[in-house]
């Protein structure tokens, strides 16, 4: 999938949103990679919105870790981590992780997936980003979500 503008991130991160569901046997986790921006948080910007969330959605950087109530959704909550800044999985230990894998109502977007080590399930659904232009960005999807 090729976008060329902030909507058609928008556009594209709304559909991938109605696309998926919960899972039985715990969180549904999503690992976002890409360069520096490439459109990892604009496209958790567009999959907030698609999902009711009327608060200003940043990048976590600093604070790591930001979660969203969801007023009659699917999923009961958004949490949104940025783990840049990690130095592998015991730091996300430190944020509750195991807890937040456990919940099925929660789906979790991960930027920077490759800094949190082995703490990501390998059911986690892959979108990479990938610069295709000077304003252009392809993403690609593996994982149980297809395009």
């Amino acid at each position: 999938m090729i976008v060329r503008s902030f909507n058609e991130m928008q556009d594209e991160a709304a559909r991938f949103a109605r696309g998926l569901l919960p899972r039985s046997e715990g969180a549904t986790l999503v690992a976002l990679s890409g360069d520096l921006g490439a459109g990892k948080t604009a496209f958790v910007k567009g999959v907030a919105k698609a999902l009711g969330v009327v608060e200003h959605v940043t990048s976590p950087t600093f604070v790591i870790m930001k979660i969203y109530a969801l007023e009659g959704q699917k999923f009961n909550r958004l949490i949104h981590i940025d783990a840049y800044r990690l130095k592998g999985e015991h730091h996300l230990k430190v944020l509750g992780w195991d807890d937040l894998l456990k919940d099925p109502k929660n789906l979790i977007l991960t930027e920077w997936p490759e800094q949190a080590g082995s703490a990501l399930p390998a059911s986690a659904i892959q979108v990479a980003f990938r610069y295709s232009g000077e304003d252009e960005r392809t993403i690609s999807y593996e994982g149980v979500y297809k395009e």
